[in-house]
């Protein structure tokens, strides 16, 4: 028997140019973060290794007391998936092979498929579960295209801001649904149009 998977994805809030840290900012997206989540009963706080994402993951647990935080190699910050010239839109195909050039290469397609073992698809058991990863753009892109069963270089061009929330649920029986993206609703000041074009 298996139950729906709730998963809450962020990437982490605002670091100071040298990602040693969060800025003053990026400390205030992320509580701003686990107030909007308190009501969300989280089983697990999954977080990368990284200083800004774990920094990340303590200032949301501070605002969901009882909730625990777990570090994960899996939820780190790597390129999930190198494409060949010939998968990508023939308009894009220098950008996107020219940035991941400038990007370190090694075992980061092994850890995206750990990650989705690990945090994709319904759970075992009859209770629903909801879980929040606190990871980077890379990996939340990856996760989403995931969801999507959209084409393995989709995951450029899915961009996150910092602080934001994307929901995917894991229905057993049925495909993935993207239930939010990128929704920063949350880090508006009150009374901020929802839409300012």
């Amino acid at each position: 028997m298996t139950a729906t998977r709730y998963l809450y994805l962020t990437r982490h809030g605002e670091a100071v140019p040298d990602e040693s840290t969060l800025s003053e900012t990026g400390r205030r997206q992320a509580a701003l973060l686990g107030v909007r989540l308190r009501d969300v009963p989280l089983a697990a706080i999954y977080h990368g290794p990284l200083a800004r994402a774990t920094e990340s993951a303590h200032v949301i647990s501070g605002r969901l007391p009882g909730v625990p935080l777990v570090r994960s190699e899996e939820a780190g910050d790597y390129v999930p998936y190198r494409p060949g010239q010939d998968e990508l839109p023939s308009g894009s195909t220098d950008r996107y092979l020219g940035f991941l050039a400038r990007l370190p290469a090694g075992g980061g397609a092994q850890l995206a498929a750990r990650a989705v073992a690990r945090f994709t698809g319904p759970v075992p058991g009859d209770r629903e579960r909801h879980e929040l990863v606190v990871t980077h753009n890379f990996l939340a892109g990856w996760l989403v295209r995931d969801a999507l069963d959209a084409p393995r270089w989709r995951w450029l061009g899915l961009n996150h801001d910092n602080a934001a929330l994307t929901v995917i649920r894991y229905v057993p029986g049925r495909p993935a649904q993207l239930v939010a993206f990128n929704d920063a609703g949350h880090l508006r000041p009150p009374g901020a149009p929802r839409d300012v074009r």
